[in-house]
């Protein structure tokens, strides 16, 4: 459970423009339920245009966190991918049923006639 409440940008600037336009800040502060000290620095912040800011940083978390969404699935399947591989290497038959070995052939003759 999240231990602080966060208030969207349009709510921040809703409550720093009523009080700019004369509201009390005890009146804002019991009609919300919010601190008197966050409506001031929602003020500030207001006249400072860093709500803008925030809302730029907002949106570049945004996008960042989708970006890591599509780099943890495309993780996920590269870790699947060698499990499937193994598994298809284990059921997959020898071919018409003969050794499965590297030398084979004629070559594997003559190296077994040069030995003795």
């Amino acid at each position: 459970m999240a231990r602080y409440r966060s208030r969207s940008l349009a709510f921040k600037r809703q409550v720093a423009q009523e009080y700019l336009a004369g509201a009390t800040l005890h009146g804002l502060a019991k009609r919300h339920d919010i601190w008197r000290n966050l409506i001031r620095v929602w003020v500030e912040k207001c006249e400072a245009d860093a709500f803008d800011e925030d809302a730029r940083a907002a949106d570049l978390i945004q996008a960042y966190e989708a970006r890591i969404a599509v780099l943890e699935r495309l993780d996920g399947r590269q870790a699947l991918e060698p499990e499937l591989l193994k598994g298809a290497v284990r059921f997959a038959a020898s071919p018409r049923g003969g050794p499965m070995s590297a030398i084979v052939g004629a070559a594997a003759s003559r190296l077994r006639g040069n030995a003795t």
